[in-house]
C-alpha cells in the first residue's frame, strides 16, 4: 500500500508567493526549513481535487469520477482492484449530516470506482464512540443505501487484527494492529467528513483512520491512541497503513467543538487526492485555518507529503473559491492560533 507522491528540483515562487509563504501562511517559517534548504532541496508535491456540491442531491458519482480524471486516475490503474470505502461513522444520527460521512457520498464512491472497472468495493468502519457498531450503521442511513447495492460492509472493531512494524515512531508503539481486511484489498479510501476537533484542531482525512484501528485492541474510544498522543497517533497509522485515496465530505460539515458536539456548517464541497497531509491541508484552507498549526500536519510536511499551498497543484475549484470559515472556541486549546490570517 503505497501513496505516489511526486518531486519537484527547481522552485518557481515569486518575491510575492514567498513573502506570503514566510509571513502570512508561515510555510517556511514555521516548517523548519530555512530559505536555503527551500531552494536547494527536492520537495514532495501533489495535486488535489475541489468539487462544488451545494446540497446531498448532487450527482456525487459524477463529480468523484471527474474528480478522479483530473487527479490522473485512470480506469486502466483501477480496473481489477478491491477496494475498500472507509467513512466516518461516529453516532447514530441520521437526520445530523454533519455528523457521518454522508450515505450518498459513499454512494457516489462506491459507483465511481465500480465505474473505474473495480473487480469489488467494501465498505468498513470501526466506530469509536460506540459498541455497537450495525447500531450506527443502520441509524446513520449508511445500511440502507449499501442493503440497496449490494455493497458488503465489515465491523471493523471485532475483526481478527493483524500487527506489524510501526512505520512512524511518533508514539511509543513498537508495532500497530491492523484488521486483516486492509491485507486482502488493493486501495484503501478515506472517506473522511470535513470537521473541527476538540483535542486535534481539525479531523479530515488522515484522522479518519482512527476507525481503522479495531476497538478489540484499541479499546473505546480508541483509548490506547489517545494515551499515546493523538497527533502522533495519527501520523504513526498513516505512515504505516500508507492510504491511497481520500475524499473528505464537506458538503455539510461541523464547526465547533468537533467531532460529535459541533453545529453544522454548509462548505459545499468535496476535496479529493492521492496525497492525505496536501488534501487535509486544503481542507484546512477552506476552513479558514492555518494547516502548519495542525500538530500532525505541521509534522507530516515534506515527510508524509506537502502542505505548503504553492506545492499543491489545485484541480476545480479554487480552496480561496469556497473558503468558509469553520468556527473555532477560543477556551479549547485546540483551537488557539490556528485560524489562517
Amino acid at each position: 500500500m503505497t501513496t505516489p507522491l511526486t518531486h519537484t528540483e527547481q522552485p518557481t515562487l515569486s518575491r510575492r508567493q514567498l513573502l506570503q509563504a514566510c509571513l502570512v501562511g508561515g510555510g517556511l517559517g514555521v516548517s523548519g526549513f530555512s530559505l536555503l534548504r527551500w531552494f536547494s532541496s527536492t520537495r514532495l508535491t501533489a495535486q488535489t481535487f475541489i468539487g462544488h456540491a451545494a446540497t446531498y442531491e448532487a450527482d456525487f458519482a459524477l463529480l468523484i469520477r471527474h474528480g478522479l480524471q483530473e487527479l490522473g486516475v485512470t480506469p486502466a490503474e483501477i480496473k481489477g482492484k478491491r477496494i475498500l470505502l472507509k467513512p466516518n461513522l461516529v453516532e447514530p444520527h441520521e437526520t445530523l449530516s454533519h455528523i457521518n460521512t454522508h450515505p450518498l457520498v459513499v454512494r457516489g464512491a462506491v459507483e465511481a470506482f465500480l465505474h473505474l472497472g473495480a473487480a469489488s468495493v467494501v465498505v468498513a468502519e470501526g466506530p469509536g464512540h460506540r459498541h455497537d457498531t450495525l447500531l450506527v450503521l443502520e441509524e446513520s442511513g449508511l445500511a440502507d443505501v449499501l442493503y440497496e447495492d449490494r455493497i458488503p460492509f465489515h465491523d471493523l472493531n471485532t475483526m481478527e487484527g493483524l500487527t506489524i512494524r510501526n512505520l512512524g515512531s511518533h508514539t511509543k508503539l513498537a508495532t500497530l494492529t491492523f484488521p486483516r481486511l486492509v491485507q486482502e484489498v488493493d486501495w484503501v479510501v478515506s472517506l473522511a467528513k470535513m470537521k473541527t476537533h476538540h483535542w486535534a484542531g481539525a479531523t479530515l482525512s488522515m484522522k479518519n483512520f482512527f476507525g481503522v484501528m479495531p476497538g478489540n485492541y484499541y479499546g473505546w474510544p480508541k483509548n490506547v491512541l489517545h494515551q499515546v498522543g493523538i497527533p502522533q497517533s495519527i501520523l504513526d497509522i498513516n505512515a504505516t497503513l500508507k492510504p491511497h485515496f481520500a475524499i473528505v465530505d464537506g458538503v455539510t460539515g461541523m464547526e465547533g467543538d468537533g467531532p460529535i458536539m459541533g453545529t453544522p456548517i454548509q462548505a459545499g464541497v468535496l476535496v479529493m487526492g492521492r496525497n492525505l497531509p496536501a488534501v487535509d491541508a486544503t481542507c484546512c484552507r477552506i476552513m479558514k485555518i492555518n494547516p502548519q498549526k495542525i500538530e500532525y500536519l505541521h509534522k507530516a510536511d515534506q515527510w508524509l507529503g506537502p502542505i505548503h499551498e504553492s506545492l499543491i497543484e489545485q484541480r476545480g475549484e479554487s480552496w480561496r473559491a469556497v473558503q468558509t470559515p469553520f468556527a473555532l472556541i477560543p477556551e479549547i486549546p485546540a483551537h488557539q492560533g490556528i485560524r489562517l490570517g
